[in-house]
């Protein structure tokens, strides 16, 4: 078996992306934010991610989230910038611009809306990274672009070297263990979690370290669990697993007759933030709607039980 030493590893959180009352990019707060996460020893940051709502962002938003991100991250953690387009031209252009602002690396799904086979996803690939000096990563996430990353497209884009890694947030944990088990033939391959609640077991199956969005809320919390699974101390994994899990329940404060479980999921995050005093305001882009105070609430209580501190 090859000697891994893959390239991302650790805790790399898709950082929130904070907005005023006017719904623009809130900069002091998103520099608090960066932070944080720093302070909670991540070991990179993924901007313009699903959690940094960047489907919703336009083009000046998302260079001004990776011009902040980059400035504050100053070199101490390696900075991935999303390029998720429906198409590789646009995607090649969002990556050219995160490249000229400072990103360490680009994360890119297969294109959407479109119709897409997968010889066409393996064009996608191939074409961005040739476009960009930069590595890549693939963003598995069929629930939003409709297509599955499976092992036998990934694994020859990987052993090409178009592929740096993979943050797989597929919810198909067969094809992630196939994925780990061949990866253990490529050297700095990076395969990575999306999945907040099962991080402990996608370790134990040899993940190289996740990206949770909740991580955005309790970095310390994430960073405590990875480093009990990389020293094999499973049982403290799995304790800071549970305690996550609850704390994960914030998701389920929103109404879902009148919020979409995105506008749940991130409305939670941003409330967090605010609650602890990192962020501003809960505003949400339209047309997500902002938590209202009864779901605050709800959302305090939550985090008091997971031990964390409110502003």
């Amino acid at each position: 078996m090859t000697s891994r030493t893959p390239r991302y590893r650790g805790v790399i959180p898709p950082v929130v992306t904070p907005l005023d009352a006017d719904g623009e990019i809130d900069r002091p707060s998103l520099e608090r934010v960066v932070g944080h996460l720093i302070d909670g020893g991540v070991s990179g940051l993924f901007a313009l991610g699903s959690s940094g709502e960047t489907a919703y962002l336009t083009p000046g938003q998302q260079d001004e989230v990776v011009k902040v991100i980059t400035a504050v991250a100053a070199g101490q953690v390696p900075v991935l910038a999303g390029a998720i387009e429906t198409t590789t031209n646009r995607a090649v252009e969002r990556a050219r611009a995160a490249a000229g602002l400072g990103a360490d690396a680009i994360v890119a799904t297969a294109p959407f809306y479109t119709r897409t086979h997968a010889t066409e996803i393996d064009r996608h690939f191939r074409d961005l990274a040739a476009a960009v000096d930069l590595p890549l990563l693939a963003y598995d996430v069929p629930v939003c672009v409709h297509s599955k990353l499976d092992p036998e497209l990934l694994l020859p884009l990987a052993a090409d070297g178009v592929l740096a890694g993979v943050k797989d947030s597929s919810g198909d944990d067969g094809s992630f263990r196939r994925l780990v088990l061949a990866a253990r033939e490529l050297s700095d391959f990076s395969v990575l979690t999306g999945h907040e609640l099962v991080v402990d077991a996608m370790m134990l199956s040899g993940a190289d370290g996740s990206v949770p969005g909740l991580a955005n809320v309790d970095p310390h919390g994430y960073v405590r669990l990875h480093e009990a699974a990389v020293r094999g101390d499973w049982a403290a994994a799995k304790a800071e697993q549970d305690r996550l899990a609850g704390l994960f329940d914030i998701v389920r404060a929103a109404d879902p007759g009148t919020a979409s479980a995105t506008a749940a999921g991130l409305g939670a995050f941003k409330t967090a933030l605010m609650l602890r005093g990192i962020i501003t305001t809960r505003v949400m882009s339209p047309p997500m709607r902002s938590l209202d105070d009864t779901e605050t609430a709800t959302i305090a209580d939550c985090l008091r039980r997971a031990g964390l501190s409110l502003a």
